[in-house]
């Protein structure tokens, strides 16, 4: 369940932001995931509610904004969202084979991929 580690990560990088400021509150912290990071909601969210216990995130609301995957094609130029095609061995491992829906063409992928904190909403003293 590697969600554990990177909502402890995250929690850290925002405990740390957090410092440079007077904080008294913190309402909800809103991250960015991306489909192709195979990170579950719910078990982000169960991790989070654990980790932050004895912190000033403590009671927090822990909101999940998607990314959706899109790509560029390197051989057509398409540019868009991205038709997943499953492999075969899908039930052995869970990586998506991804091509360009228009001509079958190699991919980079633009979005997608993300896991950073988006926003905070916090109470500041006065």
């Amino acid at each position: 369940m590697h969600e554990v580690s990177v909502v402890t990560s995250l929690v850290d990088a925002v405990i740390a932001e957090l410092e440079r400021y007077n904080v008294v509150k913190v309402n909800s912290v809103t991250v960015v995931i991306g489909d192709l990071t195979n990170l579950g909601e719910e078990q982000m969210s169960f991790a989070y509610e654990i980790v932050t216990r004895g912190t000033i995130l403590e009671g927090s609301q822990f909101i999940v904004e998607h990314e959706p995957i899109e790509l560029v094609c390197d051989s057509c130029g398409y540019e868009g969202p991205a038709t997943v095609i499953t492999d075969p061995d899908f039930d052995t491992h869970s990586i998506p084979v991804l091509s360009c829906p228009e001509c079958g063409g190699h991919v980079k992928v633009v979005r997608g991929m993300s896991c950073t904190v988006k926003c905070m909403d916090i109470e500041e003293a006065d």
